[in-house]
């Protein structure tokens, strides 16, 4: 098997399940034309994504880690009109790139998008007293993985679906000694959610469009 055969089973699983969505292939585009890094997720994993916002119920997502709003536009049209996604980006850049395609999308309206370290944006957001979480998206800088769920937590209730991106790392997350910090990064999460007790996770291994990689996902108690 290859990346070529997997991205094949991908186009394969759009072209069978999903409607023509000249919308998203924009917003994809605009990324590429912008100089944005094509790490975004793949258009079946966006769909889980969405589709995880709906099997919850969620009104309010977190999301961390925007890049140029693909997941954040996936997972905006799986909320009810009254719905909230707060994403935080650290890169200036990024953020008013996405929020053009918030635009294009006509999912604004749905979004709070913010500027800045995820740490400082989080630390805010909790002093903002401003309601809980039904689900949260990890996507961001690898190592800050236990960071980023341990605010998590602290900003969820039970029920809450916690989802964390890049797990797998083509395998590489059964390396102990590899001294890749994505890698351990990976690692953490793992012993983050293992070792929670409020916790109840699994992981899900993919191939596709991106390659050999996987989520974490975990419910609080």
């Amino acid at each position: 098997m290859s990346k070529k055969t997997w991205t094949a089973v991908d186009d394969y699983i759009v072209s069978s399940l999903f409607e023509a969505d000249p919308v998203l292939d924009a917003v994809l585009a605009a990324n590429r034309d912008q100089g944005l890094p094509a790490i975004d997720v793949s258009a079946a994993q966006g769909k889980l994504l969405s589709l995880l916002v709906r099997i919850r119920g969620a009104r309010r997502v977190l999301e961390i880690g925007t890049l140029g709003g693909y997941s954040t536009i996936w997972m905006a049209r799986g909320l009810p009109a009254d719905g909230k996604v707060v994403t935080l980006e650290l890169d200036p850049h990024h953020a008013r790139v996405a929020r053009s395609n918030f635009e294009r999308a006509g999912v604004s309206d749905r979004i709070d998008l913010r500027i800045g370290p995820a740490l400082q944006s989080l630390a805010v957001l909790s002093g903002e007293n401003a309601g809980l979480f039904d689900l949260v998206f990890i996507d961001a800088d690898k190592p800050n993985n236990p960071n980023y769920l341990d605010w998590a937590m602290k900003l969820s209730r039970p029920g809450t679906v916690i989802v964390c991106d890049n797990v797998i790392r083509d395998g590489a997350v059964v390396d102990e000694d590899g001294g890749d910090a994505n890698v351990e990064g990976a690692r953490a999460a793992f012993s983050f959610i293992g070792g929670n007790k409020r916790l109840d996770g699994t992981a899900i291994q993919t191939v596709g469009a991106k390659g050999y990689d996987g989520f974490a996902i975990a419910i609080v108690e």
